[in-house]
């Protein structure tokens, strides 16, 4: 193989991977080096001149003159018998500059030039695309179903870029053929080895956050913030929103007329509920937005415990707490709350039967107010002590204890 042969072959991977022109230089000196360090011993004598737009290549070894015989080292010196013989004309001293061809390296040098030069390109390679794609780490990518494996879908991008999606990293009603083009954001780049692997997600709340930012206008251009999002990756999420311009509606905003420009990241995630909630500082209030749809009458913050007990009527307790829990723990997670739903009973709610208070209240006493027709909780807080005293046999401690036991139940 001649040195233009070597230029050749590279091209080949210059081509195919589009390196840089000062890049292919280096790397083709670099081979060079490592070569000549071996047949050598140094090569800090050698001058290597590479052009591979021509595809040539040419390396000199420069050596000083010095009487025959009294040669020390062969790669820096040269006798002046061998010197006249490239020019006639040298003198003891002068320095000689003379073409190294390939095939003085020997095969064995030449085979391991080439092997080299593999790996500097498949190196190089390596790195930048670990290097590209470190840069967009959280940034929405696609790429194209290439092949699917039980525990994950291999895609690959439009420069043949291979990018994998784990199965736990899928949303649970993701469902893909190969050609199929699926989008995510690139959650990390790890080394396997000596080549990076790229990992997709489409679980990550990053990426429903960057698809808002895709598809709200007043997000990505600032007037609109997003302070906090959470997910049930493919089932529920929450996502709290803020602006600083009073003339916009952050919510109305993100939603869109009739729900047109949420519907497109709604249908990207496999129908998951998306909520988008107005953010603010008022822990109470926005711990009451984070219920939606549920609406909350009372919130009791505990806020050493980060604990908030909140407190709704009857019907609303089966949305605050939402399906399989799903709701209030977003809402938990939104807010940084752990939250208790507590039922609260309004004058207009239904009553309750005395009967259901057995395990706190004696059964004879229950007995006893029946028999003046008492036999509701209401009935009974309607009366005040004093009367009770006089329309049943009960003793003032007992009646005041049956008030306290019913009032706590309409409270909680």
């Amino acid at each position: 193989m001649e040195n233009r042969d070597l230029v050749d072959s590279f091209s080949e991977f210059k081509d195919e991977k589009d390196i840089e022109r000062v890049t292919l230089m280096a790397i083709l000196e670099d081979v060079f080096r490592n070569a000549l360090k071996k047949r050598f011993g140094n090569d800090d004598n050698f001058d290597i001149i590479v052009n591979p737009d021509k595809g040539d290549c040419q390396i000199f070894r420069n050596r000083v003159v010095v009487d025959d015989g009294e040669v020390e080292n062969e790669n820096y010196e040269i006798s002046l018998s061998q010197a006249r013989k490239i020019e006639p004309d040298f003198e003891v001293g002068e320095e000689v500059s003379e073409e190294v061809k390939l095939e003085e390296l020997g095969r064995r040098a030449i085979l391991a030039l080439r092997q080299n030069l593999n790996s500097k390109v498949t190196e190089h390679d390596n790195t930048t695309l670990y290097k590209q794609f470190k840069d967009i780490i959280g940034e929405v990518y696609s790429a194209e179903v290439h092949h699917i494996r039980p525990k994950v879908v291999i895609l690959m991008d439009e420069e043949g870029n291979e990018i994998v999606l784990p199965k736990d990293k899928q949303i649970p009603s993701d469902f893909f053929r190969k050609g199929d083009t699926v989008k995510g954001i690139i959650e990390a780049v790890e080394l396997k080895g000596a080549k990076p692997q790229i990992i997709m997600s489409r679980t990550s709340q990053k990426f429903l956050e960057r698809l808002f930012e895709q598809e709200i206008p007043e997000i990505a251009d600032g007037h609109i913030t997003i302070k906090k999002v959470v997910r049930i990756p493919g089932e529920k999420a929450k996502v709290a929103v803020d602006t600083f311009d009073d003339r916009i509606d952050p919510v109305g905003a993100c939603v869109g007329m009739k729900g047109s420009r949420i519907h497109g990241i709604v249908r990207e995630l496999g129908n998951e509920n998306i909520d988008v909630i107005n953010f603010t500082n008022n822990t109470e209030l926005f711990i009451k937005r984070a219920l939606a749809p549920a609406n909350v009458n009372k919130v009791v913050i505990n806020e050493e415990a980060k604990k908030a007990n909140v407190y709704l009527a009857l019907e609303e307790v089966s949305r605050a707490i939402g399906r399989g829990g799903q709701n209030i723990k977003l809402a938990g997670m939104l807010t940084g709350y752990d939250i208790d739903v507590m039922r609260e009973l309004n004058p207009e709610d239904d009553d309750v039967e005395l009967k259901e208070f057995k395990d706190e209240i004696d059964e004879w006493v229950i007995e006893e107010f029946a028999r003046i027709g008492l036999d509701t909780a209401k009935s009974v807080l309607s009366l005040s002590v004093d009367e009770l005293m006089k329309r049943t046999d009960l003793e003032e401690e007992t009646i005041e204890n049956v008030l306290r036991i019913l009032k706590e139940e309409f409270e909680d």
